[in-house]
Parts: C-alpha cells; structure tokens; sequence
C-alpha cells in the first residue's frame, strides 16, 4: 500500500465517529465576510507569494521541529509579512493538531494582520470543512489523486457555502483536468510523490504551463532554496508552499523577504 492510501485509510478510521449529513443552513450560518480571502492575497502580483507552513514532522522527512510552538512560528512568518500560513493539522503523520490552527488565527485576528490560514490536512468529508471554519481557516486542502469525483464535489460545495478558499492538490495532468472540471481557483502543484514520497521540481515545471491563467497556482514540496524559486517562478508559479525548509531555518523571517525580493 502506498503511504497515501495508509493516510487516507487512517483518516476515515479517526473520524468515523463524526460524519454526519451537514446541512446547508449549518455550512451559509458559519459564514465570515472578514475572513481573509486566500486567492486575493496570492492572485496577481510581480512577486512570488510566500505560503510559509507551520510543520513539526512528516512522514518523508521525520521530526522537523517536534517541539515547535504553532503560534510562535506563525508570529516569524506574521513580521515576515507572509502571505499565508498553512497549520497542519493531522495529528498522528503531522504531530498537528486544531489547537494550532485555532492559537495561529485567533493570534491573526486579534493583529489584524488579515493574513489568510490553510487548515493543511487529509480532507475526505465535509465534517473537516466545519471544523475548519470554526477553527478560523480561510482555505482547506483538496488532494484531487486521494479524493472520488463525488468527494471532491462534496468538499468544494462545502467549503463554497462556508466561505472557505478551496487548494486543489494535483501530480499529474489526469488531477489537472480533474480539478479544473470541478471549478478550481487555486491549484498546487505538489512536486513531492505522496504514494513514494519523493521530490521532483521538473513536475512543477511541467505541469504548472498548463494551469489556466485565471488561476493561482502554486508550487509546493522540495523548495529549500533561491534556485529551487527561480525555477518555480520560470515555469510560472504564482505562489510557493514551504514548510521544512522554513521550521529549519535559522532565521525564517529572512528568506521569506528574500523571496519577495526576487
């Protein structure tokens, strides 16, 4: 079995005590019209977007920053003026949790930095899209390769109705076409295998050219250094997704400007 598929099997496990129908009512009455909005923020700059993650392990890479505090990295990236933050929030691959995600916002708000949070996660059911609006999320994660057609459906009209930017994660053209058929805005690029877990820059580099222009897309996985942006940004990538190579660097507030200064 691939480490995906271990993921996904282990996600329907931890929350099969919560799914339930959600109604529509229930989704429109968590509405936020001051929720930072994702996609303007990425969307139509000269610059690449920073999306600076929030990530103390991962399956590929093991213990990253294990007793990192959430809030205390999200506030480096804050000062760095960022442009998202992604909390995960999966708890037994990740060592994540809501908490987090719920410190991280609710620090953002009260700043009133209006810097939009990605609840960074294995989403399968609209359950989570609840848990992440109440949590302050202004985005979720839909991994189109994980997901039926019916699921991704079921989690973009969720998200719609709540107010929630959606991220379609996509490897390959077949997730492309899939996640643009669905209505995608925002498109990843994950340049990392979820099945073997390793890296390939070139899958940005190729896939990226044939993401529609009225999208953002977004290069994310085995981006550590100035190199690994300019090719991105050459292929056309809008936005980067970084998370090792910031919870280990020495002073992650300045490669973030280093970025924006490309």
């Amino acid at each position: 079995m691939d480490k995906l598929k271990e993921i996904m099997n282990h996600k329907w496990k931890e929350l099969e005590g919560m799914l339930r129908p959600i109604p529509s009512a229930e989704l429109k009455s968590l509405v936020d019209l001051e929720r930072p909005n994702l996609f303007d923020a990425l969307y139509g700059h000269e610059q690449v977007s920073v999306i600076s993650e929030i990530k103390r392990k991962s399956p590929s890479a093991g213990d990253i920053a294990k007793n990192a505090s959430a809030l205390s990295q999200a506030k480096l990236y804050e000062t760095a003026e960022a442009d998202g933050i992604s909390i995960l929030t999966d708890q037994k691959y990740f060592s994540g949790s809501l908490e987090d995600l719920e410190k991280v916002t609710g620090h953002i708000t009260q700043n009133g930095s209006n810097i939009p949070c990605i609840r960074k996660d294995f989403f399968i059911h609209p359950i989570q899209v609840v848990e992440a609006a109440n949590a302050g999320a202004s985005a979720i994660l839909i991994i189109a390769r994980a997901l039926s057609n019916r699921e991704i459906s079921d989690l973009f009209s969720a998200a719609n109705q709540v107010g929630l930017d959606s991220i379609f994660e996509i490897h390959n053209e077949g997730d492309l076409e899939r996640s643009v058929s669905a209505g995608a805005k925002i498109i990843g690029v994950n340049n990392r295998n979820l099945a073997t877990f390793t890296t390939d820059l070139a899958l940005s580099e190729r896939l990226i050219p044939q993401i529609p222009k009225e999208c953002v897309s977004i290069a994310e996985s085995g981006i550590f250094n100035l190199q690994d942006i300019a090719r991105v940004k050459a292929a056309g990538a809008q936005a980067v997704l970084i998370g090792q190579a910031l919870m280990e660097h020495s002073d992650p507030g300045s490669f973030i400007r280093e970025i924006h200064s490309l």
